[in-house]
């Protein structure tokens, strides 16, 4: 009898030790179990966050576009805007994106005044050979951020590259007489949807501003600069 009782509590005692630890594996990806040696990479829901803050002034020439999405295909949210012509623009663009995981959230807000009328800014009769150039890249994060100024006839550039293992800040304001192109990629791995793409190649004079933020989760991506 007394064996029987042993059997009994050494049999409660493992039970209870194979659901703690289902607890903690489902636990450590809420809403889903992963496999016991995925998380939080294999086969887990891939999270990814970003949050943008931009403002342009641009009397020139402007082609720009800007891709914000949460899954692939059919599926998640979709946003894309763009402006391209030759005028005087002034613009905000605020956006905030979070998908993955069961998520699947985008708001934005453009402002912004267009004028078609000629611009202020003249061509230099001699061309410049000045030019400047950034590309920074956070491989656990996933996030790249590349610009490049040429023909300069001036650039006053305050750029902050602030990166760790789980985030990226990228703090952008230029002003400049000459050709910009900038470029951000934001997709946490290979697998995963690109959850932000912009493209944007500016001729005359531009002031810019801008900032985007991302993070929060583990990435292992080989990152082109745009």
């Amino acid at each position: 009898m007394r064996g029987n009782l042993e059997f009994l509590v050494v049999g409660f005692l493992v039970l209870a030790i194979l659901l703690a630890m289902a607890g903690i594996i489902e636990g450590a990806c809420p809403g889903r179990t992963c496999p016991e040696n995925a998380c939080p990479g294999n086969g887990c829901p891939e999270v990814q966050d970003f949050t943008e803050h931009s403002w342009i002034y641009s009397q020139g020439t402007i082609n720009d576009m800007r891709i914000y999405q949460t899954a692939e295909g059919y599926e998640g949210q979709k946003l894309v805007t763009g402006t391209r012509g030759t005028g005087t623009v002034s613009r905000t663009i605020d956006a905030q994106v979070y998908g993955g995981n069961g998520h699947n959230e985008i708001w934005a807000n453009e402002w912004g005044v267009f004028q078609n009328r000629p611009t202020r800014y003249a061509a230099p009769i001699t061309k410049s050979d000045l030019k400047n150039a950034l590309c920074a890249k956070n491989y656990e994060v996933g996030s790249v951020y590349s610009e490049s100024y040429s023909d300069l006839v001036e650039l006053i550039k305050d750029t902050t590259v602030a990166e760790t293992d789980n985030e990226s800040v990228y703090s952008i304001h230029s002003e400049v007489e000459g050709t910009a192109k900038v470029g951000a990629h934001v997709q946490r791995s290979a697998s995963a949807v690109p959850v932000y793409t912009m493209t944007g190649q500016y001729s005359g004079y531009l002031n810019m501003r801008m900032s985007l933020e991302s993070g929060g989760y583990d990435s292992v991506l080989t990152l082109p600069c745009p």
